[in-house]
């Protein structure tokens, strides 16, 4: 008996948060199945971006879609992925292939973002390949909030993380 296995490609789903006030922009590599689902970033209940970032800022992890888009919008942070599609088996972003970056430039035209950052290696590796050279522009990589990321405690990320903070102080000024 033969077992065959569709790689189809996924079209990510989540549109990009920012605002003309956005300083900060954050990239992911592309969405998770729940993320996918739940059409927006983050969305696995094991991932610790939401607690990290929250923590970072000083606020409460927000619970709700429009909370978390608050909590980002309101301390100048956009949030984006590197890939715009890819072939993808659920999750794993060790069996991503084909690859379409998304076009930044309608967050870079609208918003005076002054950093960027990429969470984790393989949004790092992504950024690295089809983006940073059509904009000129490098990103800070961070370790990855994913719970694949298992040797990064969240007390670990939140100090790695702090210097999102360093950047929104900045930017506020």
């Amino acid at each position: 008996m033969r077992t065959f296995v569709y790689i189809i490609m996924i079209i990510h789903p989540i549109k990009p948060l920012y605002n003309s006030d956005s300083r900060i922009l954050i990239l992911g590599s592309f969405p998770s199945v729940k993320s996918r689902e739940e059409c927006f970033f983050y969305g696995h209940k094991q991932n610790r971006f939401w607690r990290v970032v929250a923590a970072v800022l000083g606020v409460d992890t927000p619970v709700t879609v429009e909370e978390k888009k608050e909590m980002l919008l309101s301390n100048k942070i956009a949030l984006w992925d590197v890939i715009a599609s890819c072939e993808i088996e659920g999750s794993a972003d060790s069996t991503i292939k084909n690859v379409t970056p998304n076009d930044l430039t309608p967050i870079l035209r609208e918003a005076k973002i002054e950093e960027i950052f990429v969470n984790g290696k393989t949004a790092e590796k992504y950024y690295n390949a089809y983006i940073r050279d059509t904009i000129s522009r490098e990103a800070t990589v961070l370790p990855s909030t994913s719970p694949a990321n298992a040797a990064w405690s969240v007390e670990r990320l939140i100090s790695a993380w702090q210097v999102i903070l360093k950047s929104t102080e900045r930017s506020a000024k």
